[in-house]
């Protein structure tokens, strides 16, 4: 019976990942396909579990908040090789910058670190996430929450790309942030999203007018 429990609680942790197809919508789910030098990467984001989070990346793609940002970091496990995380976003530009947001654990949305998860990023505590996030490869259950740590607010998966996951994760890195900054970061020329209506808030994009300024 206890096998039986575990092979069930598995199959529940898998099955959103599974159902979700980068060709097609799914009810609950948001795609999202970010064009990077390296290639394209479709994410499923779920907006079911995960609302607050998954509106929050959103508004960052519909106001093209994420238009030239760049993966910057990859952190590659030393135990597990090929394993790791991927890390964009606005990084510390405050002309980007949209409001923190409430955290939703893993323990609330039931969404795991599994491996092409996409979760968010944070400096400080639980709740001042905002706009940036990193990607998974292999399962990363340390960042779940228990109940010695909050975890990281996971929202989604790669439903396509996950090669260039791949790639951006095997990029050679430097000194800085431990060893995990990049020396050649992947810029993401766009973020697009593919289902429903964009709704840019309409806040200022003044990284546009230095843009215009510089051509």
């Amino acid at each position: 019976m206890r096998r039986l429990l575990l092979l069930l609680a598995l199959f529940s942790a898998a099955a959103p990942a599974a159902a979700q197809r980068a060709d097609r919508a799914t009810p609950g789910w948001v795609r999202v396909r970010l064009e990077t030098a390296d290639g394209p990467i479709v994410l499923a984001l779920d907006q079911r579990h995960a609302p607050l989070t998954t509106a929050n990346f959103l508004r960052y793609v519909d106001d093209g908040r994420f238009d030239g940002v760049s993966f910057y970091r990859t952190a590659r496990s030393k135990k597990l090789p090929g394993t790791g995380f991927i890390q964009s976003g606005i990084r510390t530009d405050a002309r980007r910058f949209l409001d923190m947001i409430p955290h939703e654990s893993t323990k609330k949305t039931g969404i795991r670190h599994l491996d092409m998860t996409i979760s968010m990023a944070r400096k400080g505590p639980p709740g001042s996430a905002n706009g940036n996030f990193f990607i998974t490869v292999g399962p990363a259950a340390y960042m779940d929450w228990s109940p010695r740590d909050p975890g990281y607010a996971a929202f989604g998966r790669v439903v396509a790309g996950q090669k260039t996951v791949k790639r951006i994760l095997a990029e050679p890195t430097g000194q800085q942030m431990n060893g995990t900054l990049m020396l050649r970061p992947v810029v993401v020329t766009r973020s697009i999203r593919l289902d429903g209506t964009p709704k840019p808030t309409g806040r200022p994009r003044p990284w546009l007018l230095e843009h215009r300024r510089d051509g």
